[in-house]
């Protein structure tokens, strides 16, 4: 993250806004929403936790709890103190590879447990996987509200981590069955995936001009 302080921000009412009050309201409202739902993330991973099964899950919950924490912290400081944090962002890393089994095989229908004993890695990955998401969307909506221009910045290198993190736990659904991939027929994907050219050159100023009179004129004989 790049040292993003600048310089002393004006209320047009009050004068110079101090470096811990320099934040818009819907900054303050949406941020708020930010780092609760991240401790929210964090109970219920700690939750999870004593329901996994698996050690590869156990290490990717263990692993992902401990980046969150840093980010919440960070997130928080710089909230704080509108200023950069002592800490710099730091990029989400997976241990595993990046390779999807397509296609579906048969099995049973999904359905809510009747008891926490009932808990299975596939169900602990799924919230998993949930919060994850979700704190993607809603860093980002946060980030696009967001005047103060570190608390945006750490937020905008957030959004990446949680697109790391859900990555990973569908990689890992994926090689044990719990998260299957469909395909399209392979003509439909073809004419799908070649069903867009791309863009050449720049407008030319003459069309432009022409389109631009011809509207003038007819909103003239309207």
């Amino acid at each position: 993250m790049q040292n993003q302080q600048g310089p002393m921000h004006q209320n047009m009412h009050t004068g110079n806004v101090p470096q811990q009050l320099n934040h818009g309201g819907h900054e303050v409202f949406d941020v708020h929403e930010v780092l609760s739902g991240t401790i929210g993330t964090l109970d219920q991973y700690l939750m999870l936790r004593q329901h996994v099964k698996d050690p590869e899950l156990l290490d990717i919950l263990d692993r992902q709890y401990q980046f969150m924490q840093d980010e919440y912290n960070i997130t928080l400081e710089c909230f704080s103190t509108g200023q950069n944090p002592s800490k710099p962002t730091q990029s989400y890393k997976m241990n595993q590879g990046n390779d999807f089994v397509y296609g579906l095989k048969p099995s049973q229908p999904k359905k809510p447990v009747q008891s926490v004993s009932e808990l299975t890695d596939e169900c602990v990955s799924s919230m998993m996987l949930g919060c994850v998401k979700s704190g993607a969307s809603m860093k980002t909506m946060a980030a696009l509200e967001v005047t103060n221009p570190v608390v945006r910045r750490v937020l905008a290198d957030s959004v990446p981590n949680c697109i790391e993190m859900a990555y990973e736990i569908s990689i890992y659904q994926n090689k044990h069955h719990y998260y299957q991939v469909p395909q399209l027929a392979q003509q439909d994907m073809n004419q799908l995936l070649n069903a867009f050219a791309p863009a050449q050159g720049m407008p030319q100023a003459n069309n432009m001009n022409m389109n631009a009179t011809m509207n003038m004129n007819s909103n003239m004989n309207h």
